[in-house]
């Protein structure tokens, strides 16, 4: 019976839609999060609201995680002692810093500039691990293919209108901090999952965070207004959309080589250009984005590509 279970998550279809399916729930968050601070009157310059709203999202999908690990994957839901600092340490890192700068950077510029700085998550994985791993350095590919990444992000920051980059440290620039605080975290976070169930380890430190957000934003005065209907559903939709895509995503990498599933990572940043231009009817025909966007997944794919060969 275990055996039919395992296959479906092996089955080429389920794999394509699967994978698809967590790269444009991931895509979505840049004009939810954006729609977010409208339904709910966080003005761009209201940090501690930020912090309250991000609280609640991962406060939810953590909770919602360890519930999954509890009752689908049977795990048990006791850490021990020694893994208490570190739990906490990751859920302060991955979930709280890194996202405090993230929703302070998207509130600074648009959804489509944050879908595509956000992914140098990939290439600052890359740069890292050469340096952490010595059996995951640089190679030619993964050197092209950080370059050409970069290259995306210095093009869609550049400003035709007056010649020069359009580029604040609030805005792009916490996007990108962000992206390398989670590059930084999920490595530690790999560590830790090697002693710790994945789904539980990222259920605690994602609820923890929240936490940590959430009490953060209150005590400087942050409040959520604006609940209605409408501002409730897209925070259950946010937390299920953290919660879902990382437990799919979680199955598809248990039962599938990394090679098979490391790819698609490329989807996240069209999925969340694409969204942005629907939703926040923001312009992707721009030659600056469009040429940004193909550099950006370009780059994913050969990093990708290369550091899947390592691991056959």
């Amino acid at each position: 019976m275990q055996n039919q279970s395992s296959s479906i998550f092996i089955n080429s279809k389920f794999v394509f839609f699967g994978a698809t399916l967590c790269c444009i729930l991931w895509g979505s968050a840049y004009p939810a999060i954006k729609n977010g601070y409208e339904l709910f009157h966080i003005a761009a310059d209201d940090i501690p609201g930020k912090l309250v709203f991000a609280g609640y999202r991962f406060l939810f999908a953590g909770l919602l995680l360890l519930l999954f690990a509890k009752i689908v994957n049977k795990s048990s839901l006791s850490l021990p002692r020694s893994m208490y600092p570190r739990v906490a340490l990751l859920g302060l890192t991955q979930t709280a810093l890194q996202y405090t700068f993230f929703y302070l950077g998207l509130a600074y510029t648009t959804g489509t500039k944050g879908s595509i700085l956000n992914a140098t998550t990939t290439f600052f994985s890359v740069l890292l691990a050469h340096y952490l791993y010595k059996n995951d350095r640089l190679s030619m590919n993964k050197t092209v293919g950080c370059l050409i990444g970069f290259l995306g992000v210095m093009i869609v920051n550049i400003d035709p209108a007056h010649f020069d980059f359009s580029f604040t440290l609030i805005g792009e620039g916490s996007v990108i901090l962000a992206a390398f605080i989670l590059s930084a975290a999920a490595i530690y976070g790999k560590k830790l999952s090697q002693s710790v169930d994945s789904v539980v380890l990222t259920g605690y430190q994602l609820g923890l965070g929240g936490l940590i957000l959430g009490v953060v934003g209150y005590l400087f005065g942050g409040t959520l207004a604006g609940l209605t209907m409408t501002s409730f559903l897209l925070m259950v939709y946010l937390v299920l959309l953290s919660s879902v895509a990382f437990a799919l995503w979680t199955v598809l990498l248990k039962y599938n080589r990394v090679s098979v599933i490391a790819p698609f990572n490329f989807l996240v940043p069209i999925s969340g250009v694409v969204l942005s231009a629907m939703f926040l009817n923001e312009n992707i025909f721009a030659w600056k984005n469009l040429i940004a966007l193909v550099c950006v997944c370009a780059g994913i794919w050969l990093a990708n590509k290369v550091s899947d060969k390592a691991t056959k």
